[in-house]
């Protein structure tokens, strides 16, 4: 069954590019959004394992999904739906629209691949597929500055693409497999020699470069900022996770265990991470460049919980990564709106257009206050959860720069709120009118997601409890 989350939308993409493409081109949008629908479905409530042997003999991949790989095809089914639904608002042109359909569903080919494999080398083909075709949705719209900024991305994603497949070189010849089982039965029980915690630490820099983590962020604000509102979103929700995130997750959770150098790097760089971002993001004037900026501050969090060496702080950051691909995509799909409406993405120019746009008005603060860990919404615990692992842990330093950055964090996201949605109208958009439902829904559903979680979040049955 699982070869369906994969063969799905890979099988979808290619039959709408076959002959009679003025009805493919109608179908799109209706077919992609219901596999989605389906695939949130298929996660919330999966069907007993059926294994199909044709499909399983035909496509050799090794295929099984835990909690992670769920949080992982969760996440990516939301944020494919709110993409695809602020791409029909700001893709006006059929045939444009239509290929950003057909890649959209590679991606998500890509991203159901890369939760659901279990050797390293699927994982790299995968990461490689999501990537690649990432490079060719921020330059949909084929301006200058696109270009540019997927250039520095495609120059860095080739120096980790050159050290991923050379550290998978040298743990094949260690573990004699690129099985996760085999490479982790191999770092646990062999020698520990220096080309083997070398192959380790190259395939770890690699996903902090395509995942957007300090020092090797540079790509990533100018890629946020040059693509389309709707890639933009996609980016931010959820292939900068799965080209990076996830793989740093499942290093820690599947493959090297509680490795004391990788903690000691985990928590650096989280902490790094979490710092530049926040203080980057609050001298930010672009509304989109500041949420690029947070995102690297919120994914720092995620890589410091996987730094603490505890089932509560991999819990913590799996939590995290689904609340940040919610509320980031939330945030997005509102700078979306406010820039469709007032056309400028200027935080200086704008202003209170919360009495125009109610509904981006109220969403925005909601996602606002969740990334800024204020209670009870999600984002507090998960922020809570890591907080809590590193103080436990014995990591003090670590833990109150977390704190004191969840208030730098709190400070420019209500700078923003004050720009741009409070404050005096600006007279220039005394017309402007709340965004069509295309950016209202997906907004309104992903805010109710940030609510419901934190609300019922305490009570689920199997929470660590703190």
């Amino acid at each position: 069954m699982y070869h369906l989350f994969v063969l799905a939308p890979l099988l979808t993409a290619i039959i709408l590019n076959l002959p009679f493409r003025r009805f493919m081109k109608k179908a799109a949008f209706p077919v992609a959004a219901t596999l989605f629908i389906l695939q949130i479905y298929g996660v919330l409530f999966p069907a007993p394992y059926v294994r199909f042997t044709a499909l399983a003999d035909f496509f050799r991949f090794n295929l099984s999904a835990d909690i992670l790989s769920r949080v992982l095809l969760l996440s990516a089914a939301l944020v494919l739906l709110a993409a695809l639904l602020t791409g029909k608002h700001f893709l006006r042109h059929e045939g444009k629209l239509f290929n950003f359909i057909s890649l959209l569903l590679i991606v998500a080919t890509g991203i159901n691949g890369i939760a659901l494999v279990r050797d390293i080398f699927s994982l790299y083909v995968f990461i490689e597929i999501t990537g690649v075709t990432s490079f060719i949705l921020i330059t949909l719209d084929k301006e200058r500055y696109a270009l540019e900024a997927v250039f520095n991305y495609i120059v860095l994603s080739a120096i980790a693409t050159i050290m991923m497949l050379f550290s998978i070189a040298l743990l094949l010849l260690f573990a004699g497999d690129t099985s996760f089982t085999a490479i982790n039965a191999a770092l646990t029980h062999g020698p520990q020699t220096f080309l083997v915690s070398f192959a380790m630490l190259m395939f770890v820099a690699a996903l902090f470069i395509k995942g957007g983590v300090v020092p090797f962020h540079g790509w990533l604000p100018d890629a946020y900022s040059a693509a389309p509102a709707c890639v933009s979103l996609l980016l931010a929700g959820v292939v900068t996770k799965a080209l990076g995130i996830y793989g740093l997750v499942r290093v820690v959770t599947s493959l090297s265990g509680n490795n004391f150098v990788l903690n000691q790097i985990f928590l650096l760089v989280g902490t790094v991470s979490i710092v530049v971002g926040a203080f980057a993001a609050l001298g930010q004037v672009s509304f989109k460049r500041m949420l690029a900026y947070s995102s690297i501050s919120q994914i720092g969090y995620i890589v410091v919980g996987l730094g603490c060496g505890s089932a509560l702080g991999i819990f913590g950051a799996i939590f995290h990564l689904f609340n940040h691909s919610i509320f980031k995509s939330t945030l997005f799909v509102n700078s979306a709106a406010v820039e469709l409406k007032t056309g400028t993405r200027s935080m200086d120019k704008m202003g209170g257009l919360a009495q125009q746009m109610p509904i981006t008005g109220i969403t925005s603060i909601v996602s606002s206050l969740s990334a800024a860990g204020i209670p009870p919404l999600a984002g507090f615990w998960s922020k809570l959860l890591i907080i809590v692992a590193l103080w436990s842990g014995g990591h003090y330093s670590y833990a109150v720069i977390a704190v004191v950055a969840g208030v730098v964090t709190l400070a420019y996201f209500l700078m923003m709120q004050r720009k741009v949605f409070f404050g005096k109208l600006n007279e220039e958009f005394s017309g402007v009118k709340e965004a069509g439902w295309a950016l209202t829904l997906p907004a309104i559903i992903l805010t109710a997601i940030t609510i419901g979680v934190g609300l019922i979040f305490p009570f689920l049955p199997g929470i660590p409890k703190l």
